[in-house]
C-alpha cells in the first residue's frame, strides 16, 4: 500500500517499521511533525524534551539500553545537543541511534544557515541525506541497521523541501526487534581520559570501512545520460536538476559522510563537464577537489539560501522551457496573531522605550514595526544573559532601562541558567517570562510547564514562581498582559529596582483558548485619528484613507485596543 507523506512523517513511519521504542526531541521548525508523527504510534515512547541536549542524552540512554531510538531537532537544536553527540560517537551505539536533523536553508524560521554536514564530518559519524519521501522512509531503516553495524550513531539529514514535501511511500509491516542485551563495559562507555583515546582510535577505523560501505551504499548511484554533463548532487537538489536537466548524467548521493571516493572518481571519469550543485556549504566540492577532480560548483551556485530549478537552469544555462517573470506581489511582513498576549507586552515596553534583549519564539515578532520593541535575539535563551552582559559593559543605570524577554517553553530550554547567573553574580536585570501555556511558534506542542505529555495525557505541571524563586530572586510577580495600566506599572517599579526580578506575563496562547466572545468596534463620532490603535500592530485594525477600520472577521475581542484608545473610541461588542 502507499501512502502520500510529508518527510517528516516519513520519517516517523520509518522509524516505527524499522521497530524501534524510544523517540526524543525538542521541537523545532522544520523538523517538529517528525516526533509529532512518532507519538501517533502506539508501540513508540515519544517525549518532548526541555531541550535539544536532554532529547540526545534519553536517546543514547536509550541506545545503550538496547533499544533501537532517534532524536530530532532543527539544525541550531544540534549546536545545544553537540556535546553528547561528539562524545556518542565515541561509544558508539547498542541499539541503533539515530540522529535526525532538519536544517532550513534559506532560513524560512531560524536565525542561521549552518550546515549540518559540517557536524558529521566534525564527528566522524556517518550521515545519510534523503531527496523524497520514499527515500526518506527507507534511510530512517537503513540508518538503524547501519548504527547497529557499524557501532555508531548516524545522523540523517533533511531540509525544509524534504521535511515539508510530499511524495508517495510504500508501506511496509513493523518489524519485530528485540532489545539488544545490555552489559557493562567502562572502556566503551565511560570516556575519562583513557578510555576516550582508545575509542578515538576505534573512530578512526570506522570511518574507513564506512568509507568502503559508502562505495556501495544503494543509495549512492549513477544515473547514465549525455556524458557531456555530470552533476554531482543529493537532497532536493537531485530532484530541482533532473526537472531542468533530465538528460544529463548523474551521480546522485545519499551517503554524505563518508562520501564515496571511487564512486565519485568513476564518474568524473565518465564525463566532460562536472558539476556538484549542493545547498548551503560546499562541503561535497571541497572534498572532491582534494582529490585532484576538477569540478565548478559554488563558482555558480551561491552558498546563502535554497536552490531551486530556475537557479540551475540559469547557472547552467541550459533552459528546458521559459520560465515565467515572477509576478509582483505586495509585501505582507509576519505579524503576532490576532489576540495574542505578547502584543500588549511588546506595547508596553515600546511604551516605556526600554532596551529589549529577546528571545527565540513568537515574540521575537515584536522587533518588527510597528512595535519595534526588541533589540537584539541570538538563539533559545540568551536573552537573560545578554541583558545581564550589557548591564556589566554599561552599568547600573543602562540596567535600569533594559529587560530580557523570554517565552516559557524557551525559559525551560536554556533561560534558567541565564536568570541563575543574573542571582549569582548580582545583577539586576529584569526578566519577562511571557507564558502562554504553549510552545507556540512551532505549533503547540506542550512542555514542562503545561501540565501534558507529548501525547495530551496529565503530567507534573513546573510552577514558574516556585521555580524561579528558587534560583533566588525574591521580587516575582504574575500579571495579565491584557490589564495594560498594571502592566506597565509593574515594569516601571521593578526596573527601578536593585535587585533582579522577574515578571511573569501570564495568558494564554489566544489559539488553544478562545475565552472571548466580543468583537471591537468603532465609534467614528469620537475617533480623532490619533492612530494609537495602529501602533500595536494588530492584523484585524487597518489604516484606510487615514482613519482606522476594524476587521471583524479577524477580530478576536481582546480588547487591547479599547485600552490604548484615550479618546473612548473603540467599544466590545458581545456577538
Amino acid at each position: 500500500m502507499k501512502e502520500l507523506l510529508i518527510g517528516n512523517a516519513a520519517v516517523a513511519r520509518g522509524v516505527w517499521e524499522a521497530g524501534a521504542t524510544v523517540a526524543t526531541a525538542y521541537p523545532g521548525t522544520p523538523s517538529t511533525e517528525i516526533t509529532e508523527h512518532i507519538a501517533s504510534y502506539e508501540e513508540i515512547y515519544s517525549e518532548w524534551a526541555p531541550n535539544e541536549k536532554v532529547a540526545m542524552e534519553v536517546a543514547i540512554g536509550a541506545s545503550r539500553g538496547g533499544a533501537r531510538s532517534i532524536v530530532s531537532m532543527k539544525h541550531v537544536g544540534l549546536n545545544v545537543a553537540a556535546d553528547p553527540l561528539f562524545t556518542a560517537s565515541y561509544i558508539g551505539s547498542n541499539g541503533g541511534l539515530v540522529v535526525a536533523v532538519a536544517d532550513d536553508p534559506g532560513m524560512h524560521s531560524s536565525q542561521n544557515e549552518q550546515d549540518t554536514r559540517y557536524y558529521a564530518r566534525s564527528s566522524h559519524l556517518p550521515l545519510l541525506e534523503p531527496s523524497d519521501s520514499q527515500e526518506t522512509r527507507d534511510f530512517t531503516k537503513q540508518a538503524f541497521e547501519l548504527s547497529e553495524e557499524f557501532d555508531s550513531p548516524v545522523i540523517l539529514r533533511l531540509t525544509t523541501r524534504i521535511s515539508h514535501s510530499q511524495s508517495l511511500v510504500e508501506l511496509q509491516e513493523r518489524a519485530d526487534v528485540p532489545l539488544k542485551p545490555y552489559k557493562k563495559d567502562v572502556a566503551k562507555n565511560v570516556m575519562m581520559p583513557a578510555m576516550a583515546r582508545a575509542r578515538h582510535k576505534i573512530v578512526e577505523e570506522r570511518e574507513k570501512r564506512l568509507s568502503v560501505f559508502s562505495d556501495n551504499f544503494s543509495g549512492n548511484r549513477i544515473e547514465w545520460g549525455d556524458r557531456d554533463i555530470g552533476i554531482i548532487t543529493s537532497g532536493v537538489c537531485y530532484q530541482y536538476a533532473k526537472e531542468v536537466i533530465p538528460e544529463a548524467s548523474y551521480l546522485k548521493l545519499g551517503m554524505i559522510n563518508p562520501l564515496p571516493r571511487k564512486l565519485i572518481e568513476l564518474f568524473s571519469a565518465g564525463v566532460t563537464r562536472l558539476y556538484i550543485i549542493e545547498e548551503l556549504e560546499p562541503i561535497i566540492e571541497e572534498q572532491v577537489k582534494s582529490w585532484g577532480i576538477e569540478v565548478t560548483g559554488k563558482d555558480l551556485f551561491s552558498v546563502q539560501g535554497e536552490i531551486s530549478s530556475r537557479m540551475i537552469s540559469d547557472a547552467l544555462q541550459r533552459e528546458t522551457r521559459k520560465a515565467r517573470d515572477p509576478e509582483t506581489l505586495p509585501v505582507r511582513p509576519p505579524v503576532l496573531c490576532p489576540g495574542c498576549p505578547h502584543r500588549a507586552v511588546f506595547h508596553a515596553l515600546s511604551t516605556l522605550k526600554l532596551n529589549v534583549t529577546g528571545d527565540i519564539g513568537c515574540y521575537t515578532l515584536g522587533a518588527l514595526p510597528p512595535l519595534n520593541a526588541m533589540d537584539s535575539c541570538i538563539c533559545m535563551g540568551a536573552s537573560i544573559g545578554t541583558a545581564l552582559g550589557m548591564e556589566k559593559a554599561r552599568g547600573e543605570d543602562f540596567a535600569e532601562r533594559t529587560v530580557a524577554v523570554i517565552g516559557d517553553s524557551t525559559f525551560l530550554h536554556t533561560g534558567i541558567n541565564g536568570l541563575m547567573d543574573v542571582v549569582y553574580n548580582r545583577g539586576i536585570t529584569t526578566t519577562l517570562i511571557l507564558d502562554n501555556s504553549i510552545t507556540g511558534m512551532t505549533g503547540h506542542q506542550d512542555h514542562p510547564g503545561t501540565g501534558k505529555n507529548i501525547k495530551g495525557s496529565p503530567a507534573p505541571e513546573i510552577d514558574l514562581v516556585k521555580l524561579v524563586q528558587s534560583l533566588g530572586i525574591r521580587h516575582v510577580y504574575v500579571i495579565d498582559p491584557y490589564e495594560l495600566d498594571d502592566m506597565l506599572n509593574t515594569i516601571e517599579r521593578e526596573t527601578e529596582r536593585h535587585e533582579p526580578s522577574v515578571i511573569i506575563a501570564r495568558r494564554p496562547c489566544f489559539l488553544i483558548a478562545r475565552g472571548q466572545k466580543a468583537k471591537a468596534a468603532f465609534d467614528s463620532g469620537y475617533c480623532n485619528e490619533c492612530g494609537k490603535c495602529i501602533t500595536i500592530g494588530c492584523p484585524a485594525i487597518a489604516n484606510k484613507e487615514g482613519r482606522p477600520e476594524i476587521n471583524p472577521v479577524l477580530c478576536v475581542g481582546c480588547g487591547l485596543c479599547v485600552e490604548v484608545c484615550e479618546q473612548n473610541a473603540i467599544r466590545l461588542e458581545k456577538e
